[in-house]
């Protein structure tokens, strides 16, 4: 697999071609980075607001503007992160013909994108309650200071985890105007599953991340990954239903985990880690878990 950017998409066909880095740098064609940065927001406000029957309008729009949000702060998130990696992504074979190393972009007009996107963020974190802004700005720092740890440690997927995760204490603010122990609960649980979906990504580039010097749990964990990704999916349910039972307990509880667990087990099986197209569609599948924990945390 030389990339993953396939132009063929139906953003690439609605949209102007002057436009198309802007929307590669923010990885819109590429969706699933937005859904699992999204999903701990919805989590959290399904589980603050008492379940998704019952929750009201204002607790909708507020999952409408969490969506807005999620878009445009994983495009800033990407945008960051390449202005950090162009170096390194121009001698990795799958991220070489992403628009700054490709030279498609500059340097500046990658600033001048990623300010506009944080100015838009803003403006939906300012109709957010007083609480959940100052956690959004809090939330800078890891998605400023992200990139430089796989250049630091073996664990950028936990930085990762802290980051992607981080809606799942803002939703529980926007809604309660506070925080207590359940989002951080599920905060936790949030953190475990990136470590897990993480690490299958990263087994796509292994061999030239070992050449360059990207630091990752795929290479700690190397052949064992299997059994570091499985302990992590199973923690994050185990946590998963913690918070369910902390907040909305109920006797279909056990029922609605069955799916999740399924769904963790058919990675497990399905995933073979030398196949950068199996850790490809594995990665992606878990738009469907966290579908699946969004129903059980839900209702």
């Amino acid at each position: 697999m030389a990339t993953d950017i396939q132009t063929d998409k139906f953003v690439f066909r609605v949209t102007p071609a002057r436009f198309h880095p802007y929307v590669k740098l923010a990885r819109l064609d590429r969706p699933i980075g937005t859904w699992l940065l999204l999903f701990p927001c919805w989590w959290s406000i399904a589980l603050a607001s008492g379940g998704l029957p019952s929750m009201t309008a204002h607790e909708w729009n507020l999952m409408l503007r969490f969506a807005l949000g999620a878009v445009l702060m994983r495009g800033a998130g990407c945008t960051v992160n390449d202005i950090w990696d162009r170096k390194l992504d121009a001698q990795v074979e799958r991220t070489r013909v992403r628009p700054l190393p490709s030279g498609e972009l500059t340097v500046r007009q990658a600033v001048i994108f990623l300010g506009i996107l944080l100015f838009l963020s803003l403006l939906i974190l300012l109709s957010l309650n007083r609480a959940a802004q100052i956690l959004g700005v809090l939330s800078l720092v890891l998605v400023g200071t992200y990139p430089a740890m796989k250049r630091i440690t073996w664990w950028p997927q936990l930085f990762l985890g802290f980051t992607f995760n981080w809606g799942a204490l803002m939703g529980w603010a926007a809604v309660r105007g506070t925080l207590n122990a359940p989002p951080f609960v599920l905060y936790l649980a949030g953190i475990l599953w990136t470590l897990a979906y993480d690490t299958i990504y990263a087994h796509q580039d292994k061999e030239d991340d070992a050449t360059v010097g990207i630091k990752s749990t795929a290479l700690l964990w190397g052949d064992r990954s299997g059994w570091f990704v499985g302990i992590c999916l199973m923690l994050s349910i185990f946590f998963l239903a913690l918070t369910k039972f902390f907040t909305a307990y109920s006797e279909f509880t056990v029922l609605l985990t069955m799916p999740v667990i399924a769904q963790a087990i058919w990675q497990l099986l399905n995933w073979d880690m030398r196949d950068p197209d199996s850790c490809l569609r594995i990665f992606k599948s878990n738009a469907g878990f966290g579908s699946l924990v969004l129903f059980m945390l839900g209702m």
